[in-house]
């Protein structure tokens, strides 16, 4: 929850956060149990890195969690050790949005993309940040950018979405070109402003998702080990930000910890849910395409 445009206010529910919340616990609930369910044998060991190669061969049958940055490997051919393709190079996997669950509500984001940006400090001389700015002119002009989403399969402009050149790739790319052409890409991006000093509060999460994962905690222990460490974080980044303008104003400003019941009946977390698996409805594939197409 933020005070202001860029303020983060808490992680905790108790100061109107979510990250300890019923939607949150459910989520790494269910992530752990599908990770231990269903998951190739050894994947709950595999890095960012060892999971491209693993998506390759062949022996996922459905993922829940999709990287653009992973679809260059997996359109690959089969010559290159890539078992998702057929001889032609035809994808035999299709990219679809990801399914909501009980927490989501319409006006919702769907899920999350990692969208580039530019960062230039005010500490950089002058010349090498003139430099830099003409580097993320060329990059990200439109001739170049077609090559680069080619290459990558990570866009940047909409007018390379609909290239000419993507609308006679879209067959081979599995449903990418679709996606992003469609009306339901909002659901995705954008996502707010990012929270100051992602660094110092990511690394907390992974500590905390590790320990589900082993079995040292359970999902809702672990979630409220997280959220009190990101808000005694967060703490000390706001007394930086007060104190010298560390984060340019937009360091966190916490808010006062109340009961948690308060906090659900205040706009904060969502309370937990009597029914947390109602009925699932799937969608046909062809059909979603075929109303994108509509539009």
């Amino acid at each position: 929850m933020e005070e202001g445009s860029c303020n983060p206010a808490g992680a905790s529910v108790t100061r109107g956060g979510a990250a300890n919340g019923p939607a949150a616990v459910y989520a790494i609930r269910k992530w752990d149990e599908w990770l231990r369910n269903y998951a190739p044998p050894g994947a709950a060991s595999y890095d960012f890195y060892q999971s491209l190669p693993a998506l390759a061969q062949g022996n996922v049958a459905q993922q829940i969690f999709w990287y653009t940055a992973f679809t260059a490997d997996m359109v690959k051919p089969q010559s290159e050790g890539n078992n998702t393709v057929d001889g032609d190079g035809n994808p035999l996997w299709r990219m679809a949005p990801s399914p909501h669950g009980p927490y989501w509500e319409e006006g919702q984001k769907v899920g999350y993309q990692d969208v580039g940006s530019w960062t230039f400090l005010k500490s950089t001389p002058s010349d090498r940040a003139q430099a830099a700015w003409l580097y993320a002119q060329f990059v990200t002009s439109k001739t170049v950018d077609v090559k680069k989403s080619h290459v990558g399969l990570t866009f940047t402009r909409d007018s390379s979405v609909n290239h000419e050149s993507f609308t006679e790739r879209a067959p081979k790319l599995g449903g990418l070109v679709e996606f992003y052409r469609s009306p339901d890409r909002v659901a995705w991006s954008p996502t707010g402003v990012n929270v100051p000093d992602y660094p110092k509060l990511a690394q907390i999460w992974w500590q905390q998702i590790g320990d589900v994962n082993s079995g040292a905690f359970t999902p809702q222990e672990a979630m409220n080990r997280l959220a009190e460490e990101m808000d005694i974080t967060m703490a000390r980044m706001q007394r930086a930000d007060e104190a010298q303008n560390v984060y340019g104003g937009c360091g966190p400003r916490l808010n006062e910890e109340k009961d948690a019941e308060w906090w659900f009946a205040n706009g904060g977390a969502k309370p937990k849910l009597d029914n947390e698996k109602p009925q699932g409805e799937t969608v046909n594939y062809d059909d979603l395409v075929a109303r994108w197409n509509k539009n």
